[in-house]
Order: structure tokens, then sequence, then C-alpha cells
């Protein structure tokens, strides 16, 4: 919802709307007894330049390659509880003024709220920018700790997940023309 209020506002003000064409998130739980990663390649989202906003978001039912189909199954029931909480965002400003139509390497802050599992937590990520004829190129590596959305680790699983996250992001951003 808040994208299509975000591209909206942006195409009735004319100015130039970033859309993600293809993307990669990717997370990984590197715990002492066990190694989790999976990938989605779901990603959407929209960059107003003009206005320096962004709005980001991933169904979390499309992360795959995990170890195995029940380790999937308990990431999105037991952990993510994703027929509740079913994306995960983050929307904000770009906190420096870089003109994205102008070919560059940038890096930016992007300050705004990450929200995952429910909770929404404000955050400053740091990402590297491409700008290249046209092509927009995004990179971000974060860490994300699960206490601070409220994600409970069990017990008996205290070893074979990380309390800590690290989250890779690659996308590539078009301008959308009203």
């Amino acid at each position: 919802m808040l994208m299509l209020v975000l591209a909206i506002a942006c195409y009735a003000a004319g100015q130039p709307v970033y859309r993600v064409q293809k993307s990669t998130i990717t997370f990984n739980s590197d715990a002492p007894n066990e190694l989790i990663k999976a990938t989605s390649k779901k990603l959407k989202g929209l960059v107003n330049s003009g206005k320096k906003q962004f709005a980001f978001k991933v169904d979390v039912v499309s992360f795959e390659g995990f170890n195995s189909p029940l380790q999937r199954e308990h990431f999105n029931e037991n952990y993510m509880e994703s027929f509740k909480y079913a994306d995960i965002s983050f929307s904000g400003k770009i906190i420096e003024d870089v003109d994205l139509s102008k070919d560059g390497k940038y890096t930016i802050r992007a300050k705004g709220e990450l929200n995952i599992h429910g909770v929404g937590r404000d955050r400053i990520i740091y990402a590297d920018v491409v700008s290249k004829n046209g092509i927009i190129e995004v990179v971000s590596d974060f860490r994300v700790a699960l206490a601070d959305h409220d994600i409970k680790i069990p017990r008996v699983v205290n070893d074979k997940l990380a309390t800590e996250v690290y989250i890779n992001v690659n996308m590539i951003l078009l301008e959308q023309k009203p």
C-alpha cells in the first residue's frame, strides 16, 4: 500500500521514480551447529529520487534454499510466523543529496523503519549505489538482531540459530514513466 501511495504522489509531482526490476535478498544465520541460508528474488520497491523517499518489501514465504523443507517450514511457521506477518518492509528517506539520474558511484544512508515479524525499528542502513545509463544498482549488507523484532529462539535449537542474521541485498532499479 505504501508503495502505491508513493508511486501516485511521485507521478503526480512529475518526479523521477525508480522501480526494482531485479533483486536478490539473502540472509545467513551462522550458528555454532548450523548454517542457514535462504534467498528471495521477489523484493519489490520504489525510490523517489526527488523527494529522497523509498519503500521496499519482500514476502516472507518467497525465501528459498534452506537446508531442508522442514527447516523452511519451521522458518515460516515457528519463527517468522509468515501467516500472520506476511512481509518484511523498509521505508523512509535517503539522507544524502544524490542525483540518481547522473552517472556516478555513491555511498548512501537510508534512514527508515525496518519492519520484520510485525515489529518496526528505526534503522540507518548503508548502501553502495552505482548509477550508469539510467540503471541504478544497489548493494547493501547489514545485520539484524532477532530479539529486536521479537523473534524467539527456543532453547532446544539455541545452538542452531544465530541471534543475529546477516542480510545482503542486491537490486537493479529502472526509471518508471507514468
